[in-house]
């Protein structure tokens, strides 16, 4: 099994580090780790040491042993952004961190006119933390050292805007009769930026395609179900990784 993962504000310098606070409590009081055991320490920026734990005091403290220097995991290539339109409940937290769990490098909320959901004033900012929390902790639990980006909340002409500047960009689209292409026959780019629309359960509206296609956006299909929008972002990525050769 590979060691677990924690995360430190500032990458530790010299041989021994002492993990303390919410994250030292979670080694010692919850994973429950002794000496003599694996572990890993990471900026969630891409930045990481390797370490054993040396001794494990009181609640919350674990003093680890480093071996080795900082190492750094390169950027991904393509770099993959989904734009996730908001979901119902606490499904938006759900597509998070299955698609943080399944490698996407970066996700875009999206307030679409379809959307129920909306994320204004204090209720905005406490679903965004929800969400960036969630980025948080699913990439230590699937053992990540680079954790995907969470953006602020994005209006249509901001996504408009962020497909325009990609390598690939495209928005999944369920219409039957619409002229969509499957996306896994899609050509895509061995390097710079895919950029993804996940649209609303109401669908993307003919507006908002419209104006994704002049941001040269087409649409694209990933099967014959529909999938909801909690989990299409999930299959798309992982599409994407296999397709790009990022998964291999």
């Amino acid at each position: 099994m590979t060691a677990p993962v924690f995360v430190v504000e500032r990458m530790p310098t010299g041989t021994e580090f002492v993990l303390d606070g919410p994250e030292g409590r979670h080694a010692v009081s919850v994973r429950r780790l002794q000496a003599g055991e694996d572990v890993v320490l990471t900026d969630g920026l891409g930045h990481w040491a390797d370490g054993v734990v040396h001794a494990a005091e009181g609640k919350d403290r674990l003093t680890v042993a480093l071996r080795g220097g900082v190492q750094e995991e390169p950027e991904p290539a393509p770099r993959i952004t989904v734009v996730q339109a908001l979901p119902k409940g606490d499904r938006g937290e759900l597509a998070v961190e299955t698609m943080t769990e399944t490698g996407v490098d970066a996700i875009v909320p999206w307030q679409a006119g379809r959307c129920i959901t909306q994320w204004k004033g204090d209720r905005g900012a406490k679903a965004l933390a929800k969400w960036r929390a969630t980025a948080r902790e699913a990439g230590k639990q699937s053992r990540r050292v680079r954790f995907p980006e969470v953006a602020e909340a994005a209006t249509t002409k901001q996504v408009a805007a962020l497909l325009a500047d990609a390598d690939f960009a495209g928005v999944l689209h369920e219409d039957r009769d619409h002229d969509s292409t499957p996306l896994a026959t899609a050509g895509l780019p061995a390097a710079g930026s895919i950029v993804l629309v996940v649209g609303p359960e109401g669908g993307v509206s003919p507006q908002e395609l419209a104006a994704f296609a002049e941001a040269g956006a087409r649409p694209y299909r990933l099967g014959r179900s529909v999938l909801r929008t909690s989990t299409a972002g999930t299959a798309a990525t992982a599409l994407l990784l296999g397709r790009t050769g990022r998964w291999g």
